[in-house]
């Protein structure tokens, strides 16, 4: 894991927590995963500044069903993706 994404998932998981919820932060072979169970009462302005939160991260989405409720969650890249395209700003080809 670079320190860059377990800063990034972690500053995530703070900022859920901050809006009271209780964020979940597990790591997989190639990015850390964020998760947080949200409630069909949860404010709209609490929900503004979660999605805020989580577009941090390179990938984002909330499941939800009638089973488990509704769980907000998260992936941060742990690697490089291994691509020829990867350029930084200000590159040309």
């Amino acid at each position: 894991m670079s320190a860059a994404s377990g800063a990034g998932a972690e500053d995530i998981a703070a900022r859920l927590t901050a809006l009271g919820l209780t964020p979940r932060v597990t790591e997989h072979a190639r990015h850390l995963v964020i998760e947080a169970e949200v409630s069909d009462s949860l404010p709209a302005e609490t929900w503004r500044v979660a999605l805020e939160a989580m577009a941090e991260a390179d990938r984002f989405g909330l499941l939800a069903n009638s089973l488990n409720g509704r769980t907000l969650w998260a992936a941060v890249h742990t690697e490089t993706p291994a691509t020829g395209e990867v350029r930084g700003p200000g590159s040309q080809r």
